[in-house]
């Protein structure tokens, strides 16, 4: 998938995720009562088989976003609705139960995954915990590891054993073994390489294709978003400034933020680059001073 390819076609016009108002504040450290928002009123909808991407630099509220939808980031205002149930504020046994409908994938497979437990284990663990019996779980074990490309051998082996990119397929593969209906996935290309990068997203194409799981996909590269997404949210210091459609936001940005984004996203080809790099310059001369 290159760079100027976009996702297209029907999408359901169902809400399966619904984000309304939420705000996330912290505490400033050593401020006493202080305290900071990161995330300042942002309302988007995922629909049922759809990727929404969040797009922003850093510090722009993007993963904090998907820590509000997971429940590792307490709202401040504003709540989280997954198929019409409200999610935001379980605790406990609840938020246990919702792991069957709501998965992620975390940016770092190396730091996600225990070095210490095999492939088969890993893998397994959300199934068992769930109070699935192992031999019942691992029927299908072979066939996950075939959707996400991953040789029938890795089963026990380590994650040691295997390449940035094999790593984050196993943390897909655990993230799809309870069927979910949404997978949060958090900035899970930043760290590999350009081909491996395509090769990611291609499968999870693949596997959004063949099971129709939705993914709330966030990353910094609005190149990456533009090749994954149906549509684009772009965030800004805790603030949503465009959501759309990914043609409409990427095609014709409203904002001079998101535009400012396009024309920073790298291109393969030499000649484009360097029109592309000489376009931002003349029209953001102050944020390329002293380059």
């Amino acid at each position: 998938m290159n760079e100027t390819e976009q996702r297209s076609g029907a999408v359901s016009e169902d809400v399966l995720l619904d984000v309304r108002g939420v705000s996330v504040e912290y505490r400033v450290r050593g401020g006493g009562r202080r305290r900071t928002r990161v995330l300042d009123d942002v309302s988007l909808t995922v629909r049922p088989g759809e990727t929404v991407g969040l797009v922003g630099e850093s510090g722009s509220g993007k993963s904090t976003l998907g820590r509000a939808v997971l429940g590792l980031a307490p709202l401040a205002a504003g709540e989280v609705r997954l198929d019409g149930r409200v999610i935001s504020g379980l605790t406990g046994a609840a938020r246990r139960r919702l792991a069957g409908d709501l998965q992620v994938v975390f940016q770092d497979p190396q730091g996600s995954l225990n070095p210490a437990m095999t492939v088969r284990d890993i893998v397994l663990e959300p199934v068992v915990a769930a109070g699935t019996e192992p031999a019942d779980a691992e029927r299908d074990l072979r066939t996950l590891l075939d959707q996400v490309h991953l040789p029938a051998d890795a089963l026990d082996r380590y994650p040691s054993e295997f390449s940035g990119g094999q790593r984050q397929r196993i943390a897909i593969a655990r993230a799809l073994v309870r069927r979910p209906k949404l997978i949060v996935c958090d900035e899970i290309v930043s760290a590999l390489d350009l081909t491996t990068q395509a090769r990611i997203l291609d499968l999870l194409v693949e596997i959004q294709e063949r099971t129709g799981v939705a993914l709330l996909f966030t990353s910094h590269d609005l190149g990456v978003i533009r090749a994954i997404s149906h549509r684009v949210a772009v965030l800004f210091r805790g603030s949503l400034l465009e959501f759309g459609d990914v043609r409409d936001v990427t095609g014709e940005p409203r904002d001079p933020y998101t535009r400012r984004l396009l024309m920073a996203a790298p291109v393969a080809d030499p000649g484009r680059q360097r029109e592309r790099r000489a376009a931002y310059r003349a029209e953001f001369p102050l944020a390329t001073a002293g380059r």
